[in-house]
C-alpha cells in the first residue's frame, strides 16, 4: 500500500508543479461557474444543481484526457519510466498509483465546486435536496474514473502527450455518438448493446439524485477494464 500512495501522491504533486494542472483546474472552475449561473439562477425555478451536474459531466469529457494524457507519455518522453519500471513494483501498482494521483486531481477540481451549493442555498426560498446534490457529485466522480481509465491505457501505448489527448478524446467522442445520435442507423442487434454504453444518459441519472446500482457497476466494470488493459499494455512495453 506504500508504494501504491507514494506513487499517488508524486503523481498528485506532479500535476501541480506544471502549468498545466493550474490552466486545466482554472478553465474548469471557470466554465463550471460560468454553467452555474447560466443554468441553475434562475428566479422562480425549483433550486435544484441537475442543470449543473450534466453539463460538467460533459466538460470532464476534455478535462479528464488533459489530465491522462501525461500519465505514462511523459514519463516515456523523459526516459523516468525506466527508475520506475524497475524499483521494486509491479507495472499494477504503478497504473494504480498513477490513475489515484489523476482522480485525485480531479477531485480537487471539484473541490472549488462546493460554493455552488452553499451559493443556491442562500438564495434558495426552500432546503436543498442534500441527496440530490451527492447524487450528482457521485456522478461526475464516476464519469471521471471511467474517461481517467481509458486516458491511461492511451497514455501506455505512446511518448506523445498530444497524441495520447486526441486519441483519448476520439475515443470518447465516437462512444458518444455511437450510442447517441448514430444509433439511428445501427443494426436492431447491436441497440442494447449502445444503449449500455450511454455514458451521459447515466451521468443525467446520477444528476437528476437517481441511484441505481447497474450505473455504478457499469462505471467500475468498465473503469477497472481499461486499467486491466493498461496493466497489460504496460507490462509487455516494459519486458515483464
Amino acid at each position: 500500500m506504500t508504494p501504491l500512495l507514494a506513487i499517488a501522491g508524486r503523481e498528485l504533486g506532479s500535476m501541480f508543479r506544471t502549468p498545466v494542472g493550474w490552466v486545466v483546474t482554472a478553465l474548469y472552475a471557470l466554465l463550471t461557474a460560468v454553467l452555474f449561473t447560466l443554468q441553475t439562477i434562475d428566479p422562480g425555478a425549483p433550486a435544484t444543481l441537475r442543470y449543473f451536474f450534466t453539463p460538467a459531466a460533459w466538460l470532464l469529457m476534455i478535462v479528464a484526457p488533459a489530465l491522462s494524457m501525461r500519465l505514462f507519455s511523459e514519463e516515456y518522453k523523459a526516459g523516468t519510466i525506466e527508475p520506475l519500471a524497475t524499483a521494486p513494483v509491479g507495472p499494477m501498482t504503478i497504473v494504480l498509483g498513477k490513475y489515484l494521483g489523476a482522480l485525485a486531481s480531479v477531485v480537487a477540481m471539484l473541490v472549488p465546486t462546493l460554493a455552488y451549493p452553499v451559493v443556491l442555498a442562500f438564495l434558495a426560498d426552500a432546503p436543498l435536496d442534500a441527496g440530490a446534490i451527492a447524487s450528482g457529485y457521485l456522478g461526475l466522480l464516476m464519469v471521471a474514473m471511467l474517461y481517467l481509465a481509458v486516458g491511461a491505457l492511451v497514455s501506455t501505448t505512446t511518448d506523445s502527450q498530444v497524441l495520447a489527448f486526441l486519441a483519448t478524446l476520439i475515443a470518447l467522442v465516437l462512444v458518444m455518438l455511437a450510442a447517441g445520435p448514430a444509433s439511428r442507423f445501427a443494426p436492431l442487434l447491436l441497440l442494447p448493446l449502445l444503449a449500455e454504453l450511454n455514458i451521459q444518459g447515466r451521468a443525467a441519472a446520477f444528476a437528476a439524485g437517481v441511484l441505481e446500482t447497474r450505473h455504478a457497476v457499469f462505471f467500475l466494470a468498465f473503469s477497472g477494464a481499461m486499467l486491466a488493459c493498461a496493466y497489460a499494455s504496460l507490462a509487455v512495453r516494459e519486458g515483464r
